[in-house]
């Protein structure tokens, strides 16, 4: 009877509780730029504001220093047709993306702009920003957006997307939201597209705080793979090697399958912390989201932290010695198989990449 009580005054309470809705739409999304160009994951971050409401203002934030950022900011203006506005913020103190000045300067934008929401796409650069930037402004982020169902309602996965969470956020404006950038695909730009590109406009730094010039973390190195290889969050193609690859002198043959092809080398946690490849390859809820059209797992068991990461792919082919191994469960295509005979085979057999 006390259960029943209770449910029936939340429900009350749910029915009762007054939302003030946006009087206006404006968006800033926060983006990321490399080589003069922007990132696909944030033009997915563009994607998504669309998703808030038909009158809704769009302006991109970029940052960083010299000429790449004059490309990036060019490139911006005309890669997207919902981009209203591109903001840069032309500072020696942007020339690495560090958490500290990035904070302070969405912190600035906000103050001056009134935005009613801000994101950023769901990868290290949003991580490491969006959280410390909300603590400026007091709010409450919600993190890892699948799906934008209005422009206070979103859904989130939770226990390693095993269940989705619907969540109604009433806080204060600005609403800043992290998007997971595999489900907001960005559509191309149609070819007769002759839309005006958005206007650049730069950012008055001049009141920005300098109390801090030294932050509280600073740019040692940058490493990166040196293979002509698509980017594993963006690639058609994912070749991943789990603990069954057994060492990093075997997981030449996953490079190799995956060079042949076109693909993307994703690993497994297991596979990073034995210290089989780098961690910038590792894929899952710890790693990177990736949702390829073709995702091949080799000597990958399938734990729920790792099948979080690539669940969302068109087609998933696993090959394992254990045929109870998790992987089977979300395979469209399994084979009971051992790698190092599998492989092998493979690289004889498919021709190559033209």
């Amino acid at each position: 009877m006390a259960s029943g009580r209770m449910l029936s005054a939340f429900r009350k309470l749910s029915i009762t509780a007054r939302i003030t809705p946006y009087r206006s739409l404006s968006t800033l999304v926060l983006a990321e730029h490399e080589g003069g160009s922007i990132k696909t994951s944030s033009l997915s971050a563009v994607e998504a504001a669309k998703s808030l409401g038909g009158d809704n203002s769009v302006s991109l934030l970029l940052a960083g220093s010299g000429q790449s950022l004059k490309e990036a900011a060019a490139h911006a203006a005309s890669s997207h047709l919902s981009i209203s506005q591109v903001l840069i913020a032309d500072s020696d103190k942007f020339t690495y993306p560090l958490a500290e000045p990035w904070a302070k300067l969405v912190h600035l934008v906000q103050q001056r702009g009134g935005y009613s929401h801000i994101i950023a796409a769901s990868g290290s650069f949003g991580k490491n920003v969006l959280p410390r930037a909300a603590a400026l402004l007091d709010i409450s982020p919600i993190t890892d957006v699948t799906k934008i169902s209005g422009s206070n309602l979103f859904i989130r996965p939770i226990y390693a997307g095993n269940a989705l969470s619907t969540i109604r956020y009433t806080g204060s404006s600005p609403c800043m939201l992290s998007i997971r950038a595999t489900s907001f695909p960005v559509a191309s730009l149609p070819a007769d597209s002759k839309s005006d590109a958005a206007s650049i406009d730069q950012v008055d730094l001049s009141t920005l705080d300098e109390d801090d010039s030294v932050g509280k973390s600073r740019y040692i190195k940058l490493s990166s793979q040196n293979a002509e290889r698509p980017d594993l969050g963006n690639a058609r193609i994912v070749v991943t090697g789990g603990r069954g690859v057994k060492s990093a002198e075997n997981f030449k043959m996953i490079d190799k399958l995956a060079e042949k092809i076109g693909a993307a080398v994703g690993a497994t946690r297991a596979a990073v912390d034995a210290g089989f490849v780098p961690n910038d390859l590792q894929v899952g809820q710890t790693g990177k989201i990736v949702a390829p059209e073709l995702y091949m797992a080799f000597g990958v068991s399938g734990a729920i932290q790792h099948i979080a990461g690539m669940r969302d792919s068109k087609v998933i082919v696993a090959v394992n010695k254990d045929a109870d191994a998790p992987i089977f469960q979300v395979a469209d295509y399994g084979l009971v198989g051992d790698l190092f005979e599998v492989i092998p085979e493979l690289l004889e057999k498919i021709p190559e990449k033209k």
